[in-house]
């Protein structure tokens, strides 16, 4: 039977018998895992497998948030750290080509651990320009405040997530960069001119645009709808995402669950689905809202199932990676910015 156009996350370790049923009915496109999620490797291959086995999908997208910084699901004692975005910008401006090979092996090595569990989305790279005000939610995950040198960063993060063979999710389209609030708490609104958005926040995404899938901001952008935020507005999704941007790919929705967004869950659901997006993103685990939001989710097909299967399929085989190697390499790359 086909999938339903959203992605859940559930609530703890392992799967509860009524998680399982809900899966098992709902049939949704993919999960995404957070730390409460997260114990030993062991623990967490066999839950994606878990996940897998109650949709009945063996290729069935298991995401994660692993930028590396603050932002950083698996972390010690099992998994190591890495730096955040501003480490590869802060290289980035000693000699490009560093900073954009210190972003490739970080992003390499995070795959290789992805890989070990069997998921195979990471939801980065990011592409938001932050500028001097805005709230600190992006702050140093960003790579830089120039939309070349961001789109730069980010297509290296890019290459090695893909080398190895994890799909990149690119977020958050069309930028988050200028919002003065944290989309998490409550909803922000930018008001700068359509002009200066095309010629910064947006221009950061166009290199990108190829990617196979993205996930939307929940930040209103005045001069093009003042009304809604882009994740639930037609206007700036035909019109910026895919019309400016040039984004064909898989577009799904930020966290339905955000303070940002406005009404019950299931209205949600229905305003990110009728402005165009893909796929609705579920995150906390709470089974009555993910139940409200697979009451609303349509059975993906026409534009959108396309974009999903072409997502799935461009995965590729991982190449071979040292690791211990690659992360000494790393190591010293990030010692040369003190920001070790």
């Amino acid at each position: 039977m086909p999938s339903r156009a959203f992605i859940t996350g559930i609530s703890d370790l392992e799967l509860t018998a009524s998680e399982r049923d809900f899966i098992r009915a709902a049939r949704p496109w993919g999960f995404i895992l957070f730390k409460r999620n997260v114990d030993t490797p062991a623990q967490v291959a066999r839950l994606v497998g878990e996940l897998r086995n109650a949709v009945g999908e063996a290729d069935a997208p298991v995401l994660i948030d692993q930028e590396g910084g603050r932002v950083q699901r698996l972390g010690p004692p099992h998994w190591p750290v890495y730096p955040p975005g501003a480490v590869f910008s802060s290289l980035y401006d000693r000699d490009p080509a560093l900073g954009l090979k210190a972003a490739r092996l970080s992003s390499r090595l995070i795959a290789a651990d992805l890989a070990d569990l069997g998921i195979t989305a990471d939801c980065l790279p990011l592409a938001d320009v932050p500028v001097a005000g805005a709230d600190n939610v992006i702050g140093d995950r960003a790579y830089g405040t120039e939309p070349a040198k961001v789109a730069a960063i980010a297509r290296a993060v890019t290459d090695g997530l893909e080398q190895g063979g994890v799909l990149p999710v690119l977020k958050h389209i069309p930028g988050h960069g200028r919002a003065t609030a944290d989309s998490h708490f409550r909803l922000p609104t930018v008001d700068t001119s359509r002009s200066e958005l095309e010629r910064t926040d947006f221009a950061a995404f166009i290199p990108l645009a190829d990617l196979p899938m993205a996930m939307t901001a929940h930040v209103v952008f005045s001069a093009l709808d003042p009304a809604q935020p882009a994740t639930t507005s037609a206007t700036i999704i035909q019109q910026v995402i895919r019309g400016g941007i040039g984004f064909q790919g898989l577009l799904m929705s930020d966290d339905v669950s955000m303070n940002a967004l406005a009404g019950s869950i299931a209205e949600r659901t229905r305003a990110i689905v009728a402005a165009g997006c893909d796929m609705v993103l579920h995150c906390n685990g709470k089974l009555d809202e993910m139940r409200d939001v697979a009451s609303q989710a349509p059975e993906l097909s026409g534009a959108a199932l396309e974009r999903a299967k072409r997502a799935l399929a461009s995965r590729k085989a991982p190449q071979p990676i040292d690791r211990k190697s690659a992360r000494a390499e790393l190591d010293a790359l990030v010692q040369q910015t003190g920001m070790a």
